[in-house]
Order: C-alpha cells, then sequence, then structure tokens
C-alpha cells in the first residue's frame, strides 16, 4: 500500500492526499514533519513534505509524486493525454507555484503565525501576487475547471496555494486578489465543496491545534 508522509496542515501534503482520495486509491498516512534530524533526512533529502512511499522507496517533491501517481496508478487521470494539453496543465501547475506561492509564503510568518515580516519584503510579495494572479488569469480556462473542462493537478495547486495566498493578500494588504476573475473565484468555492476536499478540510482542522502548539513551542 502507498505509504504518504506530511502533516494535514501542509498544503503540500493535502495536493497529494487529495490526488490519492480522487483517484480511489487505498493509501496509509503516516504522520511526518518537515526537519533536519538524521531521521527526517533519512525519509527526505531535503527533510520536507509530503514524501510518498512506495515498495522500492521514498519519492519526494510535490510535482513528482502527483505526476508518479498518474503514470503508475489506476483511477481517473488527473493528466491530459495529449502532450500540448499536458503541458497547459504543467506550466499552469509552475506558474501557480512560482508567482502566486512563493511570494505569499514569504509572507506567512505574519499572515498565519503573527510574526513580523520586513516592510520591504510585504512590499515585493504584493508586487509580485498581483503580477501572477494577472498571469493565472490569462492563461487558466475556468471552463469549468482551472486548466479547462476536466479536473487536473493544476486543480489541486489552485485550491492549496491559491486560496493561502487570497489569505495574504486580504490580511495583509486589504485585496481580494481573485476580485478581477469571477470564475477563478467561484471555481474555489466549488472545489472546496467536493466531498473529498470536505475531508481534506476536517482533517486540517483537526490537525491545526497541534501544530499551531508545535509552532509556539518553536518561537
Amino acid at each position: 500500500m502507498l505509504k504518504l508522509y506530511g502533516f494535514s496542515v501542509s498544503n503540500y501534503y493535502n495536493m497529494v492526499k487529495l490526488a490519492l482520495l480522487e483517484k480511489g486509491l487505498p493509501f496509509e498516512e503516516v504522520p511526518f514533519y518537515a526537519g533536519q534530524t538524521p531521521e527526517a533526512l533519512a525519509v527526505s533529502p531535503r527533510g520536507k513534505v509530503p514524501v510518498l512511499a512506495v515498495k522500492q522507496g521514498f519519492i519526494n517533491e510535490t510535482s513528482v509524486i502527483l505526476e508518479y501517481i498518474e503514470h503508475t496508478q489506476e483511477g481517473p487521470s488527473l493528466l491530459p493525454a495529449d502532450p500540448f494539453q499536458r503541458a497547459q496543465v504543467l506550466a499552469l501547475c509552475r506558474e501557480i507555484e512560482l508567482y502566486i506561492e512563493l511570494p505569499a509564503r514569504a509572507c506567512f510568518a505574519e499572515a498565519f503565525f503573527g510574526m513580523r515580516v520586513p516592510e520591504a519584503i510585504k512590499e515585493k510579495s504584493r508586487t509580485e501576487l498581483l503580477l501572477g494572479v494577472g498571469s493565472l488569469g490569462r492563461h487558466g480556462k475556468f471552463a469549468p475547471y482551472v486548466a479547462g473542462e476536466s479536473f487536473t493537478i493544476a486543480d489541486l495547486y489552485f485550491m492549496y496555494s491559491v486560496n493561502l495566498a487570497c489569505a495574504v493578500g486580504e490580511k495583509l494588504f486589504g485585496l481580494d486578489l481573485l476580485a478581477e476573475l469571477p470564475a477563478a473565484k467561484a471555481l474555489l468555492e466549488r472545489l472546496h465543496a467536493m466531498p473529498n476536499a470536505q475531508k481534506v478540510v476536517a482533517d486540517r482542522e483537526a490537525a491545526m491545534p497541534a501544530f499551531m502548539a508545535m509552532v509556539a513551542a518553536k518561537k
């Protein structure tokens, strides 16, 4: 059986978790926190989550895990068979990660954990977030899903990265990042209403108190 290492508060962990659920695959969740201990590094070379354990060993990096699942497991396809359409989906994933997720992540400490982030970093993040969302608006289809007619890996990135970026935009900058993209905003709501996504949310909420206590202990 596949084993998914990580924790339910991680957005990248939840991308892989929802992919497994949507494909109807049996898997075991193994609690695992990021770190630089010898034990963590034996599972993940960079000490990051998530990690997928298969019979041959461990697979790290979310994008690689998702492609591995797609190539080796049964269930509904999350990547188009057509090479061009597949490239569009993967490009959208990378654009969301690099141009929306990363700028937002630079501000997570202040938005979610009560720590101060330098104003210069926040201003840079604000600028990059607006540019990233603009790119998403030009490339995304939202007809009805991010990349077109089918639910794909791009929707996983959209669900679990753009939602956090929107929270950063609202909390720190008073911005509604999807204000000019009503179809994208409506899609985000529909995606999070999916039954399997609701399970992911419930597990995240259940895990949040312990996670926040751990963060507080490290301050």
